[in-house]
């Protein structure tokens, strides 16, 4: 055991002192090993040149030197442990035949044991005597009474500036904020009993330190890795609030934490436990410039200490572990679920009953929203607030009040203006349909760095909570969580290209089936992955939750930084919005879309320093690869990809910027919230737009309310600077597909361009559902049964038979084709009057058959003279054809015969058609004059499209894809 683990001390007034040390240069020569400081937290810089030095606090050891050898004998090291090594027992020489004797053993054994009995005293003796020494040392700083007193009235303001110097806001001392010290019987006993409860149970059991918490402490901190457990007392709070210089209050190393536990046992020693508690309770920061309990009561609830109720005290009682965070003017939900924590902490101590417990948790519940906050002068107030919480977070709330640090922030006061008017100019815009508030968060997405925090549109208007910080609330996204799924499906084989079908689904859910619509009422078809997120549709996203399983959403949300989707009960309607996220977290999730799939986590610091100007922790983005580049940059290119989305939103929407920006925005149901969150290369913003009473807009969606707010904050944030185009990363490829299914093309009539992760090709030919046989590569047929999704099927094939689109299968290939031919009238055969056309029309997969006419040989247009006919005909009559209202002259029979896969075959027959002329009886005595003979009128029949030749050309394809009225998701 290591000197400085052995902490001891804890002396009563009557307790004997202990024996003489041994002079300090004896116990460094006794102690052979050497002193090895715990490394500081994170946050510390450097650490301090007399953290370790005789007369700091701390012992400085260095190692024994060894014995040296003595001639011809090797030289020995002294064991670490400082126990010498068991000498060799004595041989004795006799005779072989002679056996040893047992008790040379036994005695051997016997001097080992006192030998080491006789070092463990001595190590005993030693490691007493050095921590009485390193006892009495630190106990020598303990300052009288009046000093103590004074100390606790000594406070050096925290400076938090913006990134270019200009200081944001001064966390002020109580001199500037309220303090008024009372004694403890002024104080609510109510208030008392909650503070033990919740800080310190064992306050007058223990003497200032709890070696059991502190035992527990150090079991969770090696489990967790990290420190996650600091079982401090409140005299171990008290002691490094007023005892420890800055530099120590900073750090969380083990020489600190003895330090104050020798302390807090020497304050234990020399002040009663009401005078500790006294000193505490009139110390202690409760959040919003309120020292002391005092103070706080005043601040909070207007009255004195002594006065305070149940529900007062447990809520005051929580707030100095972290004030910024429990703040129930800023965070009152957070601060609730502390005053809970309280109250049940003091049930369990048997301060109050579970019935109390409860009527004060619901007390406060009623009474925070009426809450009223003092002022706060601070530029970007919410932001500041966001600093502290940071602040408290990692060095205790407590200390970054009275140590005097300098904090300087990412906040950009350009952007943080810009982003302030833009904010309240929109939402007073949108004041008719009922928004009140809104937010904005905007990132550098290379180094996590907040440039702009806007929390609500006026912090100091109360109508709107304005002090709340939603940024940092969770609320239901909408869409705007839609991209999550579709990554997690691209990383499960899915592409940009993959076919969803937009139609009435069912899926099976509890109480009740769950029948998801789509924001415009429609429903739209086949649908590529694309199409179906750049327009916001609902089914697909939905088809895609139940590919990959809500368990991986919430996956791939953590791994981007989100921390909120928590619950286990979550349905499909996660990936519409039916969780909660903060807009900081899903902004800087987004970010790291724009950062080729790397994440940084957002920071609002960029350094911290002390009074004296010594760097304790200063930002160094360390980014981690959550995403395959190729995918972060597919999913970039569907949300940037401006005439993919103009179906729902039009062709200039605020989405468009006049530089490359990718965006998506999101609207809940019942329209409470609404989002946008977009990206340049360079810059991610994020947008929300509500009311904080959680009453919903009236007619407001994404495209309309966040979303011209993004875009006007991101054009000005980027006015000036020329475009940057999307990096292209390696492993992208372009390939050709259907544009109906997304499989690479077979007979697909209508083809366009689509990005690839290389190793995540379109589907093959075989699943374009599309068919041309060999033998007549110009008619196409479409197989319904390559379609997976039995509804896709049934839609697929109304929609071929809606647009004369036919149906069959691939072996329909080896069908023979169809058959025509007219036997009678023959070629150039002259006919008159009414005939009747002799033929065949047959087909393996007969469809129909139709006979039309067309005037001369080489007709311009068909005029029908039977069909279609519906059966076939071997050697039989087509058609009747009346030719005597026809004048006489040339004309062509055309014969056409249809197959169910659209295969069709022709025959053609010239004829003329001549009609006898009548001679008349003319009268003997006279000589008319002859008339003309009249020309009857030619026939105007309805002619169909021309067909010039066998076999004929199909139909054109119609598209799969319908036009959507424009609505926005």
């Amino acid at each position: 055991m290591r000197p400085e683990d052995d902490v001891r001390g804890d002396f009563d007034d009557d307790a004997q002192a202990p024996p003489p040390p041994p002079s300090l240069e004896d116990l460094e020569d006794a102690l052979n090993w050497p002193y090895r400081p715990v490394s500081a937290n994170p946050f510390v810089h450097a650490q301090d040149d007399n953290a370790y030095k005789p007369g700091a606090g701390a012992m400085m050891m260095r190692r024994a030197p060894e014995p040296s050898a003595s001639r011809g004998e090797p030289a020995r090291r002294v064991s670490r442990s400082a126990t010498p090594p068991r000498p060799r027992p004595p041989v004795e020489r006799r005779p072989a035949s002679r056996p040893r004797r047992k008790r040379g053993r036994v005695g051997c054994l016997l001097r080992g044991i006192a030998l080491g009995l006789i070092a463990l005293i001595v190590l005993i003796f030693v490691g007493t005597a050095a921590a009485s020494i390193g006892y009495i040392r630190i106990a020598d700083e303990l300052p009288g009474p009046d000093e103590l007193q004074n100390r606790a009235a000594s406070f050096q303001s925290t400076l938090i500036y913006a990134r270019n110097g200009e200081l944001l806001y001064e966390l002020l001392d109580p001199h500037g904020g309220r303090r008024i010290k009372v004694p403890l019987d002024q104080i609510s006993p109510l208030l008392i009993r909650a503070t033990i409860a919740t800080e310190d149970r064992d306050f007058y059991e223990h003497p200032g330190f709890d070696p059991i918490a502190i035992t527990r402490a150090i079991w969770q901190n090696i489990r967790e890795g990290e420190a996650v457990s600091g079982a401090s007392t409140i005299t171990q709070q008290l002691a490094r609030a007023l005892l420890l210089s800055d530099e120590e209050r900073a750090q969380r190393t083990l020489s600190r934490k003895i330090k104050e536990i020798v302390l807090a046992a020497e304050l234990t020693r020399r002040y009663s436990k009401d005078q500790i508690l006294e000193f505490y309770l009139n110390e202690i920061y409760y959040g919003n410039l309120a020292y002391g309990i005092q103070a706080a009561a005043q601040t909070y609830f207007q009255k004195d200490a002594k006065d305070l109720t149940l529900a007062e005290a447990s809520l005051l009682a929580g707030l100095p572990q972290a004030p910024a965070i429990y703040d129930p003017f800023t965070n009152p939900d957070a601060a609730l679920g502390r005053q809970e924590q309280v109250l049940a902490l003091m049930a369990e101590n048997g301060d109050i009953s579970q019935a109390e417990a409860e009527a004060a948790a619901q007390e406060m519940r009623n009474r925070i929203p009426t809450l009223r906050p003092p002022r706060i002068d601070a530029r970007a107030p919410h932001f500041v607030n966001y600093v502290r919480q940071v602040l408290e977070e990692q060095f205790g709330a407590q200390e970054i009040y009275r140590s005097g640090l300098r904090v300087k922030t990412s906040l950009d006061l350009r952007l943080q203006t810009l982003a302030e008017e833009v904010v309240r100019a929109h939402v007073d815009a949108l004041a008719e349909r009922h928004v009140t508030n809104g937010a904005l968060v905007a990132i550098d997405p290379h180094t996590g760095e907040i440039l702009a925090m806007v929390g609500s549109k006026d912090f100091s208007d109360p109508s709107i909570d304005g002090q709340v910080n939603v940024a940092l609330r969770p609320r239901q996204p909408g869409s705007a969580i839609k991209p999550l799924t579709y990554l997690k499906a691209f990383e499960m084989g899915w592409t940009p290209a993959t076919l969803l079908w937009d139609l009435p689904t069912t899926f099976p859910a509890f109480p009740e089936p769950y029948r998801p619509k789509n924001y415009d009422g429609k429903f739209h078809g086949p649908q590529s992955l694309r199409s179906a997120l750049a327009n916001s549709y609902n089914i697909p996203a939905v088809k895609a939750l139940q590919f990959i399983g809500i368990d991986n959403l919430k996956e791939i949300a953590a791994r981007l930084g989100i921390t909120t989707l928590t619950r286990p009960d979550y349905g499909l309607s996660l990936t519409l919005g039916g969780g909660e996220v903060t807009l900081l977290e899903l902004t800087g999730a987004y970010a790291a879309l724009a950062n080729q799939g790397v994440r940084i986590p957002p920071t609002p610091i960029l350094e911290i320093t002390n009074s004296e100007g010594q760097v304790l922790w200063r930002h160094e983005p360390q980014g981690e690869q959550v995403l395959r580049p190729q995918h972060a940059y597919l999913m970039t290119g569907i949300l940037s990809d401006n005439a993919a989305r103009a179906p729902a939103f039009g062709e200039h929407s605020p989405l468009l910027l006049s530089r490359p920006a990718a965006a998506k925005t999101g609207t809940t149901n019942d329209t409470r919230d609404n989002w946008t969150v977009g990206y340049t290369p360079e810059l991610v913003a994020g947008v929300w737009v509500g009311n904080s009473d959680n009453t919903p807009m009236a007619n407001v969606s994404g495209i309309t309310g966040a979303a011209p707010i993004w875009h006007d904050f991101m054009e000005g944030a980027l006015a000036g600077r020329a475009p940057v185009e999307f990096a292209v990363p390696e492993g992208v490829v372009e390939m050709e597909v259907c544009a109906d299914n997304g499989a690479q093309p077979n007979a697909c009539p209508q083809r366009k361009k689509e990005v690839f992760a290389a190793d995540q090709p379109p589907l093959g030919p075989e699943h374009d559902w599309w068919v041309a046989c060999p033998q007549q590569p110009d008619r196409r047929f479409i197989v319904v049964e390559k379609v997976l999704d039995e509804d896709g099927r049934n839609w697929l094939a109304q929609w071929a038979q809606e647009n004369n689109i036919p149906l069959g299968k691939e072996e329909d290939c080896n069908v023979a084709p169809p058959q025509a031919a007219i036997f009678w009238p023959g070629e150039g055969q002259t006919v008159d009057g009414k005939i009747e056309i002799i033929g065949m029309a047959k087909s393996d997969r007969f469809a129909n058959y139709f006979v039309d006419y067309g005037v001369s040989f080489d007709p311009q247009g068909w005029g029908r003279v039977e069909g279609p006919v519906d059966h076939p005909v071997e050697n039989g009559v087509l058609a009747r054809w009346d030719t005597r209202d026809l004048p006489d002259g040339q004309y062509t029979l055309r014969l056409v015969v249809t197959d169910q896969l659209g295969n069709q075959a022709e025959a053609r027959a010239h004829v003329l058609v001549v009609h006898p002329t009548a001679e008349p009886t003319l009268p003997p005595t006279e000589t008319p004059t002859p008339l003309p003979t009249p020309t009857p009128p030619l026939p105007t029949p309805t002619l169909p499209p021309v067909i010039t030749e066998t076999p004929l050309p199909p139909p054109t394809a119609p598209s799969l894809l319908p036009t959507p009225t424009p609505l926005p998701p």
